[in-house]
């Protein structure tokens, strides 16, 4: 495992860690159940598809799954904008979450275009 590797796994699990918060939030506060349950799909598995990709059998495996990990990344960032179009969360903690998002949208096309290259 690489550091790229290593900080994109660990910004996955903290990440992560906010979703499960927001779906709390979102639960508890908002009364909203259909998309905090589609955020919590797929704000968590990000990560979890990047945990796979770190124990791939092949190099087309991790390709693989780090493609996945990034085709949720983009659903939880529309997600994101539907809870801020939706006013279920304010421009603050959507700008919050929705950057940490980007930036591991940022990190998985970065590690997928050097994949795709090698």
């Amino acid at each position: 495992m690489n550091n790229k590797d290593n900080v994109v796994s660990e910004k996955s699990k903290l990440f992560a860690l906010r979703i499960i918060k927001l779906y709390k939030f979102l639960c508890d506060e908002q009364n909203e159940y259909i998309i905090s349950k589609q955020i919590m799909r797929s704000g968590t598995s990000i990560g979890a598809n990047i945990s796979e990709a770190l124990r791939a059998e092949s190099k087309a495996d991790f390709y693989h799954k780090l493609n996945v990990s990034l085709k949720e990344a983009e659903e939880t960032a529309y997600w994101l904008e539907l809870l801020l179009m939706g006013d279920y969360i304010d421009k603050k903690s959507y700008e919050s979450i929705n950057s940490d998002c980007d930036e591991l949208i940022s990190l998985l096309v970065a590690i997928t275009k050097t994949q795709k290259q090698a």
